[in-house]
């Protein structure tokens, strides 16, 4: 039953923000795109310094990772929103921005968890 809270918490509390990031996005009369772009790539680094943390620590920290991986970046982080989003720039026509935006998503958020894990690893 702990385990289901911790996940509880971190998924409402990383959803929370994730809403967060999107009305302060719309408040600068930005495209929605950067709320998800941020998310995916912020949660990225998020989970590579919690994971990074816990396997640098040599520990089992499944609270930890409960909470912050599974929880948090679960709950802030959206995968089916940047999928809509492709769709609705595919059926647009726009390809050129889809394109940018699929591969930037991926390629910038593979390496904010390699970043996340490389910082935990310098810092000590």
């Amino acid at each position: 039953m702990k385990q289901i809270l911790l996940v509880f918490l971190g998924g409402g509390l990383g959803s929370v923000l994730r809403y967060g990031v999107g009305r302060f996005v719309i408040t600068k009369n930005m495209s929605p795109l950067w709320a998800t772009f941020s998310v995916n790539i912020i949660g990225s680094l998020i989970i590579g310094l919690v994971l990074g943390f816990v396997l640098k620590s040599h520990s089992d920290n499944n609270q930890l990772t409960l909470l912050l991986a599974t929880g948090f970046c679960g709950g802030f982080t959206t995968f089916s929103a940047f999928a809509f989003e492709n769709q609705q720039l595919l059926k647009n026509g726009d390809i050129t921005t889809m394109l940018i935006y699929t591969i930037g998503s991926f390629a910038i958020g593979i390496l904010a968890v390699f970043l996340g894990l490389w910082s935990v690893k310098l810092l000590g």
